[in-house]
């Protein structure tokens, strides 16, 4: 849409799409779905291996005890004389340690008809794929996602060109994998321009020390080619962040923000954010020691957090990298303890209302303006527990962490550009 202004200046407004072309297409769908169905199957295949490895365990633990039962009865059949009131109670209570075999034998059974059950579903599964192929051609739809791939790369580079812009809409969610704990936090640098492209992976929300550094999301995905680094001081929350090579996180049972460098492997800085609650005194509706939440967005680095004199509403800093300094403040005015999540996108602070299932981005404050608005921008909480929401200005997507899943979302930004013509 073009327009001219009061004073006669062009205006041109754009509304960028998120990614994922061709989702009209019957056949995409019918691909997606497919992909979905496979990601529920392999999710039972992993519940059901646990399963079956734990009580594995249990039948070499309770070996010995069978064999032993087994050597006294064949003794007492052979030579029933030797069966005296005490051994038949010791054999009573051997038989007593043993009864839990039952159930695990049970589920064992079960676990059996699940399996049938999920191959089944493979077999039909890998019918309907190769109709699709055959249907396509496995040439055309290769080369088609070539050019879809190569036009997502181009658009997007646009919208980098483009700038800021407001939150309109969140897509469907990505599961990238599914790895870890209920809580934690994964991210790429947040840098622009970067060309750095690994991934790291942080377990946890409590006196947690190592990272997984992941060479592309690629490793990532697989869970392969890896290293570890061991932080000299342990962290608080899922709040962290990579900015330009360093990781940004609040150290455990204080406000002191730390900033710690990869390529080195060396703590380069300590600051105290003066004021801070930290402990659990001020955090995120799901807990966590979520008291400090450091972020990146295409302005610089800030940190989400309150204090006491304000009353336990959502402060907002942006800080210098270099020193970590408060290079300037903003009260949101809304409480914390009722905001599930939040991020920044252009200087916009954006919170959820919820970590739970259901939520959506119910509020903004914007810093350059000094206001805010009550907004209503629905997004899929797949998995049901929110414990990491971060946006990647790199990539325009948000990072989340989503009860043991690191899931994806592609965001559409509004953007209104003026120039003088």
């Amino acid at each position: 849409i073009t327009a001219s202004d009061p004073d006669g200046r062009c205006v041109c407004t754009v509304v960028a799409p998120a990614r994922n072309l061709c989702k009209r297409d019957p056949r995409s769908r019918q691909l997606r779905l497919l992909t979905e169905q496979v990601q529920n199957v392999s999710q039972s295949m992993e519940v059901v291996d646990l399963r079956t490895s734990r009580d594995l365990q249990y039948v070499r633990d309770s070996e010995p005890l069978l064999r032993g039962v087994d050597g006294r009865l064949h003794t007492y059949v052979a030579n029933p004389r030797t069966l005296t009131a005490k051994g038949l109670q010791e054999l009573k209570g051997q038989m007593s340690q043993l009864r839990p075999l039952l159930s695990v034998v049970e589920q064992y059974r079960l676990d059996l008809q699940t399996l049938a059950t999920l191959r089944l579903e493979l077999l039909n599964l890998s019918i309907i794929l190769t109709s699709i192929q055959e249907e396509i051609g496995a040439y055309d739809y290769e080369e088609l996602q070539q050019r879809v791939l190569l036009l997502e790369t181009r658009l997007h580079s646009c919208m980098n060109k483009l700038g800021c812009g407001r939150l309109t809409a969140v897509s469907s969610p990505i599961t990238v994998r599914a790895s870890g704990s209920r809580f934690g936090s994964w991210m790429t640098d947040t840098m622009i321009p970067s060309s750095d492209s690994r991934v790291w992976s942080m377990d946890g929300y409590y006196k947690g020390r190592r990272v997984l550094e992941y060479r592309t999301m690629g490793d990532f995905t697989k869970g392969q080619n890896f290293v570890q680094h061991l932080l000299p001081h342990p962290w608080a929350g899922t709040g962290h962040v990579v900015y330009n090579g360093s990781l940004y996180y609040n150290k455990h049972q204080s406000n002191i923000l730390v900033q710690y460098h990869f390529r080195s492997r060396s703590v380069l800085l300590q600051r105290s954010l003066s004021g801070a609650g930290y402990n659990n005194t001020f955090p995120y509706s799901w807990g966590g020691s979520s008291d400090i939440d450091l972020m990146a967005d295409e302005i610089g680095l800030w940190a989400v957090y309150t204090s006491i004199p304000n009353a336990g509403n959502i402060m907002v800093s942006r800080l210098d990298p270099r020193s970590l300094e408060v290079l300037q403040s903003w009260d949101t005015g809304f409480p914390k303890r009722s905001a599930g999540e939040a991020f920044m996108i252009c200087g916009t602070l954006y919170v959820t209302n919820s970590h739970l299932a259901g939520a959506k981005v119910h509020f903004a404050y914007h810093t350059n303006s000094s206001t805010y608005e009550y907004t209503d921008i629905p997004f899929h909480n797949q998995y049901s527990h929110i414990s990491m929401m971060d946006y990647n200005p790199r990539e325009r997507a948000l990072y989340t962490w989503n009860n043991g899943h690191q899931v994806l979302y592609n965001v559409t930004l509004f953007h209104v550009i003026r120039s003088d013509g």
